[in-house]
């Protein structure tokens, strides 16, 4: 009676061999990032750190054509690699070795850049994959996009309260078959680049509807600012509201954030402020911190629409988004890279401003950093415009000038400064490219005031590289504005290069 016993034993003890050794298995399998699977575009020119996780003590290396570098994991399951020296090419494969092996194919080199933002960021080539996209050309544009050396990583949105390891998502070479479901700002900014370069283009789409701004900064640098610890202090309030309060109605919760252009909520049950992409550094946590440190060239910014706090908010937007990208720039380890955000279009909505397009100007006096301006191609009644090749284009003159030193103009007429010359004002302008230029018949949209601070309608004319401002029964004017309104239809200053000056004032009431 004793043998069965003893054979029951036995195979319990190999059972719990076999699971240890399972488990074990389990812990010392090499895997990467989600970020390095195939079809992946690798930066050019610079260090590429390639990471993952393993078990503690692993030695993994890297190689991808002919060099290998090799790293040991730590005691928290991570490891990392820097491959060095990597020109413009491909495909290759890339093996990544220890305990397993992994092999990533059809990898190229290029150029690599982050789309990051709100819904215009994530706004697709075709209505299809989301109903309030898709370009006014679509078709065509699906039809034409065989484009096997563009790459484009879409992650997953995502919120989190604390920094997440990974982002989910993975690489597509453009074609007319994948091009559909492409951010439409990615990849008509990415097609123009890789055309214009020859090189491979990858762009890197991190981007959550409605988000602000404040919702992509790390906590660390919300904290350590006087001006923005308020909203984490608030969103740390609600949330451990939410913890203690699950089933709590939404009228005895916190307030949540409110945009500008807000509708009235309806009573009900309260949300999960984690889940909310007004709140402070949830988007940072769940989707830019698993992206650290890819190697990228630089970044392409479409937000703006959702600001909250109301005017103090409007105020508040230039240091919010200058603390965003001087924190992302360190972060990255990568120095300044360049930044480069799209100005908000013309709306009839209070969303699109003449204040927040101004507070989105301020970026320009941060080093490698510039403003797409898209006054002229907005929709009066649509906060998602679908005219985007203009964007394109204007996105990639800007990399094209001051990344890749072509000499061609990238701005539209910028203002200057103003001088009073009698009954009329001069206004002097910078990015002439070639002169400045009235589209369409004369210019439009310009006003004028005297000390009583009311603006109106007022006649301009070009000169040279100025526009003289009058109105005849403004005799003793002080200050001019343009486009100053949210939706300036037909406002026409251009440059000979065909690219619209943005809205601006010379005051400061």
């Amino acid at each position: 009676m004793s043998k069965p016993i003893a054979s029951r034993s036995q195979l319990i003890v190999l059972s719990l061999f076999t699971l240890l050794f399972s488990a074990s298995a389990v812990r010392a399998e090499v895997k990467p990032a989600p970020l390095f699977s195939d079809h992946v575009v690798l930066q050019s020119g610079m260090p590429v750190p390639i990471w993952g996780t393993a078990s503690a003590g692993e030695k993994v290396t890297v190689t991808l054509n002919g060099q290998k570098q090799t790293a040991t994991t730590g005691a928290d399951g991570k490891w990392m690699v820097r491959l060095t020296d990597l020109k413009a090419g491909g495909p290759y494969e890339m093996t990544i070795a220890g305990s397993n092996t992994i092999t990533v194919k059809d990898v190229l080199v290029g150029e690599v850049w982050l789309g990051s933002g709100q819904s215009n960021m994530q706004f697709t080539v075709s209505k299809k994959r989301a109903g309030y996209a898709g370009l006014i050309n679509e078709e065509q544009e699906i039809a034409a996009a065989n484009y096997p050396k563009l790459r484009m990583f879409t992650g997953k949105p995502a919120t989190a309260y604390d920094p997440q390891p990974v982002t989910d998502g993975e690489w597509q070479v453009c074609s007319p078959e994948t091009v559909p479901g492409f951010s439409a700002v990615g990849y008509l900014f990415g097609r123009n680049l890789q055309k214009e370069l020859d090189v491979p283009v990858g762009m890197l789409i991190l981007a959550y509807g409605a988000s602000t701004a404040e919702s992509w900064i790390p906590r660390e640098a919300m904290a350590a600012d006087p001006l923005l610890k308020p909203m984490l202090d608030k969103f740390d309030a609600a949330v451990q509201f939410f913890k203690a309060n699950p089933q709590a109605p939404a009228d005895q919760a916190p307030k949540p954030p409110q945009t500008i252009n807000a509708r009235p909520g309806q009573a009900g049950q309260q949300r999960d402020p984690v889940r909310d992409q007004h709140q402070p550094t949830v988007l940072f946590n769940g989707m830019i911190h698993p992206a650290i440190p890819y190697a990228i060239r630089g970044a392409i910014w479409y937000q703006g629409e959702s600001i909250v706090g109301g005017s103090n908010g409007i105020t508040l937007y230039p240091h919010v988004m200058d603390t965003m990208v001087k924190t992302w720039r360190k972060l990255w380890g990568e120095g300044d890279f360049p930044f480069y955000a799209v100005q908000l279009p013309a709306l009839q909505n209070i969303s699109n401003n003449p204040r927040v397009r101004e507070g989105q100007a301020a970026i320009a006096s941060l080093p490698n950093a510039g403003l797409a301006v898209t006054i002229d191609i907005g929709d009066p009644k649509d906060v998602h415009p679908h005219d985007k090749e203009p964007l394109g284009d204007r996105l990639m003159r800007i990399a094209l000038a001051n990344v890749y030193h072509r000499n061609i103009e990238y701005s539209g007429p910028v203002y200057e400064s103003m001088a009073i010359e009698g009954t009329t004002i001069r206004v002097k302008f910078s990015h002439l490219g070639g002169g400045l230029v009235a589209k369409d018949g004369p210019l439009k949209w310009f006003q004028i005031s005297g000390a009583d601070r009311q603006f109106v309608d007022a006649e301009a004319k070009i000169d040279g590289d100025s526009v003289v401002v009058s109105r005849q029964d403004v005799t003793m004017p002080e200050a001019v504005r343009y486009a100053w309104v949210n939706y300036p239809d037909g406002c026409n200053l251009y440059n000979a290069a065909g690219l619209p000056a943005a809205p601006f004032r010379t005051d400061q009431w």
